[in-house]
């Protein structure tokens, strides 16, 4: 079924972060999103600052800004005066009640659909990692036992460390001569 929505579900997963162990969303996406001003939305949450507490939303240090400005290649100069803010999943659903508008509604909806499609793909790849770690460790078992063929391939074919004894009779000159001798009496 394709995305009917107002923002489509892949644009919004792409600006999901992984910060301090949490998949959120920055203020300005989000206000991207809802069609408002940065300063609004934050002017909106400050007023409603019980409704956030620190796992709904929490404002993000300069050490992380400088590593957002990096990842994304923005300029040092000019921006927010003001830290960013990050939401995770429960912050963006406590946002639409603040924002009360049909297209906060519409969005808050598409954007509840990407952190569910997100948990899903993350859920895809731990399964894809378990399978890979159970076949790794498989084969490295058989790693061992192909290691212990092939060494003894090669003791077979390494050369003895002593001459093989020698089977059979042996003719030497002195008794080949006394075999001619017997014969001809």
């Amino acid at each position: 079924m394709p995305d009917q929505s107002l923002v489509p579900v892949d644009a919004i997963v792409r600006k999901i972060l992984f910060l301090r162990g949490e998949k959120v969303l920055l203020d300005r996406d989000l206000a991207e999103l809802y069609g408002v001003e940065t300063k609004q939305l934050k002017r909106a949450v400050r007023r409603n600052f019980k409704r956030f507490p620190k796992d709904f939303m929490f404002e993000l240090t300069s050490e992380e800004v400088d590593n957002l400005r990096c990842h994304f290649g923005t300029s040092s100069w000019g921006g927010a005066r003001y830290s960013p803010m990050a939401f995770t999943e429960q912050g963006v659903a406590m946002l639409s009640s603040v924002l009360n508008s049909e297209r906060a509604i519409e969005v808050n909806i598409a954007v509840m659909r990407a952190f569910v499609q997100l948990r899903r793909m993350i859920g895809s790849h731990e399964e894809f990692a378990r399978k890979l770690a159970e076949l790794e460790a498989r084969l490295s078992e058989h790693d061992e036992q192909i290691r212990a063929i092939f060494e003894a391939i090669r003791q077979l074919m390494a050369p003895p460390d002593r001459p093989p004894k020698k089977i059979g009779f042996e003719v030497s000159e002195k008794s080949r001569t006394y075999r001619t001798a017997r014969r001809r009496k």
